[in-house]
């Protein structure tokens, strides 16, 4: 059994033994901590971990729970992956290499300030270049700067094919990713267009609207713009599932404002019937 606890203040994270992670570990007592959800399914509880740690306003782990754990379990993972100002390492030679990216499947890795998942492409490009270590036969290793030059190809290409599907044929949206874009990349990434579902999204919306009202009485500015973020963040992923890009919904929005006729009373503005 997988469990979610919650520290409050402090942290959301995911264990099988409560006793010795959060207790023996960290030093916090049963009447210290809450568990927020138990299941026996990693895949679940790893994507809910993370939609938690943002809900509850925490940093959201850059790894699942998931990846972490197959990484820590690895018998010929003596050595994790070393990321350099040059090179990207891994623990294994070229002989098992395929096997060691295949089980790491999903892993994000940070370089030079650049987020890379090792998905299906990245894993054959890196078959396809890694050498073998200089001083170490049972290690590889590939170049930053060209596995970085491939992710970004990769990158346009899917945005190039998405416009062409949608017979878009503008230059400037196909090869740089707008923040929708990104967007849908970051949720598709963490499974919730999957496991996801619009009443959750609606029920989140209207926990982050919450948060601006507050912030806006407050006349807290940086949680007003966090608290607006947040809201579109939520609006981009519930007309996804929903079957729409968010672009979509605007710009159908706008045509039905464009030419409204009207003025404004008590600060709001009101169309004229």
């Amino acid at each position: 059994m997988y469990y979610i606890y919650h520290i409050p203040n402090k942290k959301i994270g995911v264990t099988r033994d409560l006793n010795k992670r959060v207790t023996k570990e960290q030093g916090y007592t049963s009447d210290e901590y809450e568990v927020l959800f138990t299941s026996e399914d990693i895949n679940y509880i790893s994507d809910m971990e993370i939609e938690l740690q943002k809900s509850y306003g925490y940093k959201a782990d850059f790894n699942s729970y998931k990846i972490l754990s197959n990484q820590f379990n690895k018998k010929n993972n003596k050595m994790s992956i070393n990321i350099t100002d040059q090179t990207v390492t891994f623990p294994v030679g070229k002989t098992d290499l395929k096997e060691y990216l295949a089980k790491s499947t999903g892993l994000k890795l940070s370089i030079d300030g650049s987020k890379v998942t090792l998905n299906q492409k990245e894993q054959d490009w890196i078959l396809k270049n890694a050498r073998t270590s200089h001083f170490r036969n049972s290690r590889s290793y590939v170049y930053n700067k060209t596995l970085l030059s491939f992710v970004d190809e990769l990158r346009k290409e899917k945005l190039f094919k998405k416009a062409k599907e949608s017979s878009a044929g503008d230059l400037a949206t196909i090869f740089t990713p707008s923040s929708f874009d990104l967007i849908r990349e970051w949720a598709e990434e963490r499974g919730i267009y999957k496991l996801g579902d619009s009443k959750t999204q609606y029920v989140k919306l209207m926990e982050e609207a919450g948060e601006l009202a507050k912030a806006l009485l407050t006349k807290n500015n940086r949680e007003i713009v966090d608290s607006i973020g947040d809201m579109v963040v939520v609006l981009t992923n519930l007309a996804k599932l929903e079957g729409y890009d968010i672009e979509h919904c605007i710009d159908a929005a706008y045509d039905e404002i464009k030419n409204r006729k009207g003025s404004m009373t008590n600060g709001t503005f009101a169309k004229t019937l």
